[in-house]
């Protein structure tokens, strides 16, 4: 039986992780803050501690050990630095949670070697949380760079879903509704996404596979926020009040100034087959749009 740490695991795509993990009978533990219920009963242990606090990590951790571990909520140079001590002679594979966010905005998928971790500069002094793309590549680097284990980075795109806590879906279709202004600055820029199913499935899946570095995972195909106005429009029957520039609150989260989509070339090669981003998009903003006009 596979021995699996779950860092992060109690809401979205680490949430549903945990589900398949649970399913294919693997000896889990989730670590969380412990403010977020999960519905996981016996089938999971529990260890309740801060993960930036590195000496209570370090005692709830006792001398547990794993054959993979999670982190699905690494999002800074130190907290990586406090894993590659941490969890040195604990695990053999060590899977982060990293983001598209490594690469900068631009034309043409991005690939795996446009953003090289194992040669990115690391600072004498850890910045903190306030630039989430340079947390992510400073996460990366250190792990690479440091780690006594395997690692894995999945780079993944915005993940949507119904599930999704950021609701940043559901802001375009409320925004539409409501008849608000939605700032697009390139509704024709395309950008990649996922689904939280689909996230969830290749994390479970990565934990069999032998891939190891960094790695894209997205649905193949794009799309653009002028496109996905225009589904929403279709199912709202309503026509979006698009503007390039807007007040903070009615900024698009998908507002971006030019293309950012990747390449999954390395996942695919290695067996593992994304799914078309038309075949569920649609849908999901067909069943959100429902429920949103059903409860307004």
């Amino acid at each position: 039986m596979t021995k699996v740490l779950v860092i992060g695991g109690t809401r979205f795509f680490g949430k549903k992780l945990v589900q398949r993990l649970i399913h294919d009978q693997a000896d889990i533990t989730i670590l969380t803050r412990g403010t977020t219920p999960d519905p996981f009963g016996d089938s999971v242990k529990r260890l309740q501690v801060n993960r930036t606090d590195r000496t209570a990590l370090s005692q709830a951790l006792g001398s547990m050990s794993f054959d993979v571990v999670y982190d699905n909520i690494c999002f800074t140079a130190q907290e990586a630095e406090d894993a590659v001590h941490l969890f040195a002679g604990r695990t053999d594979k060590y899977i982060v949670t990293s983001s598209l966010s490594v690469y900068p905005f631009g034309e043409g998928r991005k690939r795996e070697s446009d953003f090289d971790p194992y040669s990115y500069p690391l600072p004498e002094t850890y910045p903190g949380k306030d630039d989430y793309a340079e947390g992510k590549r400073l996460v990366e680097a250190v792990l690479f760079q440091k780690a006594p284990f395997s690692v894995a980075a999945v780079r993944f795109p915005i993940v949507l879903g119904h599930d999704d806590y950021t609701r940043r879906l559901h802001f375009h279709v409320e925004h539409i509704q409501q008849g608000q202004p939605l700032g697009i600055p390139n509704p024709k820029a395309f950008l990649s996404f996922i689904h939280s199913d689909e996230a969830a499935a290749f994390l479970a899946w990565l934990g069999h596979s032998q891939l190891q570095g960094s790695v894209n995972a997205c649905a193949q195909g794009e799309t653009s926020p002028g496109k996905i106005v225009s589904l929403i429009e279709q199912a709202l029957h309503t026509q979006a009040q698009v503007m390039q520039e807007t007040e903070p609150e009615h900024r698009s989260p998908f507002g971006i100034p030019r293309p950012w989509y990747m390449d999954t070339a390395k996942a695919e090669a290695a067996g593992f087959v994304f799914e078309q981003l038309d075949d569920w998009l649609p849908r999901l903003i067909q069943e959100i749009a429902a429920q949103s006009s059903a409860s307004y």
